[in-house]
Formats: C-alpha cells, structure tokens, sequence
C-alpha cells in the first residue's frame, strides 16, 4: 500500500501544504467518520494559520458523511477530551501540530469517551480507505454544524481537581507561548486566588517569541529571565496545544517532569491513598518510592499516550505521569491536560507551605536523572542491541526499548517512533556524580 507522508504513529502531522492540504482533511473526514460509524463528532483546532481552513474541509468531510459536527473553534487538545464525552459525541479531532514549527499542522483523532486512536488502532485503516478511494456514498441528509462555546463547562469540570481556597495568593509567571493557553488562564484567572504575571498570553500563529515547546533548553531562558526579574514564587510554561506544562521553581530551574509525576503522585495519593499510578519505563525510581510511601501501587506501562491511556483503563488507575510532562487523569476521561497538572501543584505548594524548590529538592538529590538525551544516528536498533550485549550483566527489561538495572544506577534506552533517534535516559540512588559518569559512558558508545 501506498503510504501517506504525515500518518504517524499517534497521529497526523506534517508540512501544509506539500504533506497535509484541504483535499487531504476533506478524504480524512470521510474516512475517519466510516472508520468510527460515526452520528457525532466534536472538532476543534489550535492558533497556526492553517488550521481553519482544515477544519473546514475536515467538517465538509464529516457532513458529507452524514455526520453532524459540534465545532468548538480554538482550544487545546484537552479540550476536545473533556467535549466528546461531555456532548456524548462518537468521536473528536482537534487540528494541532502541537509544538512543531509553524509551517506544520496536525490532527489527533478520539472515539467515544475519549479513547485514542492511533496507527495501529484505525489511522491505518483510514489510511488504507484514502489509498484506495474506499468511502461510503455521499450521504443524501448532509450532517449539520453546531458552534458550541464551552471553555465555562471546561473551567467547571476543572474545578474538580483543585479548591480554590486551599491555594495561597502566590506570584506566578505563566508563559502561554503565543499558543492556546492563554484562553483557558484568561478564563482561570477570576477562579484563582494567584498574581498571574503573564507572558506571551494572546494566542498568535506567527509564533513571534519562537515556538512553544518547553522541552527545548533554549525556549526556556525567557520564562526563567521573567521569574527571577520579578522574584515570582513559581513558573508554568506550555506546549502549543498545551496539553503538556512544565514548571519551573522560585529560582528559575527547569524542574524535570520526572520529579513532577512523583511530586503529582503524592499530591493525588494524600487524598484518595491505596490507589494505583501508571508511570513510563524511563526513569521509574523516584515515583515507585514515593507512591509505595504513600500507600499506593505503582504501575509500569510502555511510553506514549494511547499505552498510558490503555494501561490506566486495565487497572483503573487514577492518575498516569510521563516524564516528557504528559499527565493523565482518570477523573478527566483518562487523558492528558496541562491546566490540571498546574492547579494540583499551586495547590500541593499551598497545603505543604513549601516552595517547588523545597517540594522536589530531595527527589533531586535521592535520585539524580540525565534528562532525556537524543542521539541522530545510522543503525538504532543495532545500536541498542549492542548496548544490551555490552551491559548484559544487569537486570534487563524491553518493556519499551531496553532498560538495564543495576544496585545503584539504571538506564532506558529507546527508539524514536518517527525519526532515527536513540533516546537515554540515566538515573542513580543517591549519586549524581555516577550519574553522569555512566551517561558520559553510554553516549560515547551510542555516537561513537
């Protein structure tokens, strides 16, 4: 079969228009609402220029179908999460390319109560009907367009998970990146007992402070400039579609997601104890302590949204945690949100009367991390098998990739899904000078 360049492993994405145009999203419609039988669907779309006029060739292909679109206009990805299920919708897609550059644009599709759909759970097939021109016959009744506003019903099923009055009127830096998160803090804001000091707020698809993606190093200096100018108690910055936020603390450091699974685990677990976490294989030390002490049971699960997802489902968890700060819920349909993450630790930071700083320092120190770190070479799955040989004295698990265990320190060495990267990631007990010397170690034979 003939392969169409932006389906990917978790979702669609690629360049406008050589890799993704309207005649494409009008056949995605089509094919998806065949794929999925569908009566219903919700639609939504993020800031980049391109986005309307997908979704609207992307709606014509849904109505064609016979399929009745509720169109939510500009959000976030965990938006259309909250919509499909509150509209009792048979599925969603929201058009993003998230934090890629501006010339990119996106779809991430949903079924019924918000479960993903991936290549391997129906992309392919939707794949396979467009290859092949496989789509029912225009339907006679057309579908209809509803426009819903439903950012007040979104900030209702948000206050869930956090009680205003238990949060300290503290200064916060928030960086929305030009990206859609502006809206929802804009509708947060009057909630909230907090001094937003806002950064970038108004959503603006030129992306003209570079594009929203906290991951890279270099997209973060701004955000920790602001903090430590106006002495702020805490820093919050977001992706594109922001469903991921990462934090930063009172002094401007970059806080590793991996220590806010841990520090989100504690704050979920203090309130509803004995229920089970979902974490990923890359580093799992710190979080597996942390909700054993907490008197809950830690669950592995393989890397990557639809896994996590799945897994939680499996053992009803309460809450999944990746370090690339993805964050799931099982009170918001199982799925990831970047605003719930940021009210759980106002208000954990309030209850503890701690800093972030103070919160995760200890974690810090008992279990030191490299961060991910992404290598681009030839042979990747050579690569690891070469590594698993060299370190084949440790306790090993392919769960997701490698991981190899050993007394004092492990690692996790996997493969991009899309690209050929080797992903690493390194941790110790108690020794950030071992640490470093075993990543030192393994990137020299990973490049070398």
């Amino acid at each position: 079969m003939n392969k169409i360049a932006g389906f990917k492993a978790y979702d669609i994405r690629g360049k406008v228009s050589s890799e993704l145009n309207t005649d494409l999203a009008y056949k995605i419609g089509r094919a998806y609402s065949k794929l999925i039988k569908a009566k219903k669907v919700v639609v939504g779309y993020d800031i980049r220029k391109s986005s309307i006029e997908i979704c609207k060739a992307l709606t014509s292909g849904l109505t064609d179908s016979g399929v009745d679109v509720i169109d939510i206009g500009l959000c976030g990805t965990e938006m259309i999460y909250f919509s499909t299920p509150f509209f009792d919708a048979d599925g969603g897609i929201m058009i993003t390319a998230s934090h890629n550059p501006p010339e990119y644009n996106g779809m991430k599709f949903i079924k019924k109560g918000s479960v993903p759909v991936g290549y391997d759970s129906g992309l392919n097939e939707v794949e396979k009907m467009i290859v092949n021109n496989d789509f029912e016959e225009i339907s006679k009744t057309k579908g209809t367009v509803t426009k819903k506003d439903i950012m007040n019903d979104f900030i209702n099923h948000l206050s869930k998970f956090y009680d205003p009055k238990n949060i300290d009127p503290i200064k916060v830096v928030v960086n929305a990146g030009n990206g859609c998160a502006g809206l929802a803090l804009e509708a947060l804001e009057p909630k909230l007992p907090i001094k937003m000091i806002k950064m970038f707020n108004n959503p603006d698809g030129n992306f003209p402070n570079g594009v929203p993606n906290p991951m890279l190093e270099e997209n973060r200096k701004l955000t920790i400039d602001v903090i430590k100018k106006e002495k702020s108690n805490l820093g919050v910055a977001w992706d594109g579609d922001y469903d991921r936020c990462f934090f930063f603390d009172e002094k401007g450091n970059f806080i590793e997601g991996y220590y806010i699974v841990g520090l989100l685990a504690k704050s979920i677990l203090k309130k509803q104890p004995g229920e089970k976490i979902v974490h990923d294989p890359r580093l799992v030390w710190n979080t597996i302590e942390i909700v054993e002490k907490a008197g809950g049971k830690a669950v592995v699960s393989k890397s990557g949204h639809a896994f996590i997802k799945q897994k939680m489902r499996e053992v009803n968890a309460i809450y999944g945690g990746e370090m690339s700060a993805h964050h799931y819920f099982r009170e918001n349909a199982y799925s990831d949100s970047g605003m719930i993450p940021f009210l759980l630790i106002l208000q954990l930071m309030s209850e503890e009367k701690k800093t972030l700083s103070q919160l995760v320092d200890e974690m810090i120190v008992d279990y030191p991390c490299s961060g991910e770190i992404n290598s681009t070479i030839d042979d990747p799955a050579g690569k690891i098998k070469e590594i698993e040989k060299k370190y084949s004295d440790g306790k090993i698990d392919e769960l997701d990739g490698i991981s190899i265990e050993y007394p004092n320190w492990r690692f996790n060495l996997r493969m991009s899904n899309t690209e050929p990267i080797l992903r690493l990631n390194v941790e110790s007990r108690h020794d950030e000078k071992l640490m470093k010397e075993k990543t030192e170690e393994l990137l020299k034979l990973i490049r070398g």
